[in-house]
């Protein structure tokens, strides 16, 4: 009797499980995240910086991306750029700790198909996800509440600190203030209203 070939192990009619590419600087954060993504049917992958999350996205591009906003070295706005450039498809959800409406609508402008503030857990980031395939509500009639002086300032500060590239220094020279005081700024939370 002839010998059956044994089926070919690259060649699966299983489904294949969407891609998703983590990069933050806190591998605490970033371990957890892979891990609850892999359980929820994801491919996760990880990166600590900017460099080696364009290195895995030029290897095998993601479907799906979060990004920290700051990281040493490029900023998650630079990363977010770059991994657009890689491939258009890719949709990228932003994190950060210091959320300003300028860092978000520049983002938004860059690609990013939402932005949320940490902490943000895996259910969080699916529903970003989703919120980007939903289409988009018709606006609602409400009243627009100007933003305190404090809120004002907060968003300037980061506005100027995005158009430096995060360099704080550098930042501070432009905002006419010592860099001990900006970085006790950036330290603190944003004022809400």
């Amino acid at each position: 009797m002839p010998e059956v070939p044994a089926p070919d192990p690259d060649f699966s009619d299983a489904p294949v499980a969407p891609s998703i590419l983590i990069v933050d600087d806190d591998a605490t954060l970033r371990v957890r995240l892979a891990q609850a993504f892999t359980a929820r049917g994801f491919e996760a992958k990880t990166a600590g910086d900017a460099e080696a999350a364009c290195a895995l996205a030029m290897a095998d591009p993601p479907e799906y991306a979060v990004v920290d906003l700051r990281m040493p070295g490029a900023s998650g706005l630079t990363l977010l750029r770059d991994l657009k450039r890689i491939d258009p498809a890719t949709k990228i959800v932003v994190l950060t700790a210091y959320g300003s409406i300028a860092t978000t609508i520049d983002a938004m402008k860059l690609g990013a198909v939402y932005y949320l503030q940490k902490p943000a857990d895996v259910d969080d980031i699916l529903a970003a996800f989703q919120h980007s395939d939903a289409p988009e509500p018709a606006p609602a009639e409400q009243d627009f509440a100007a933003p305190s002086l404090e809120r004002v300032r907060w968003e300037h500060i980061n506005r100027v600190l995005t158009d430096c590239d995060g360099n704080i220094s550098y930042a501070a020279r432009r905002l006419q203030m010592h860099r001990r005081t900006l970085q006790r700024i950036l330290q603190k939370y944003p004022p809400r209203k």
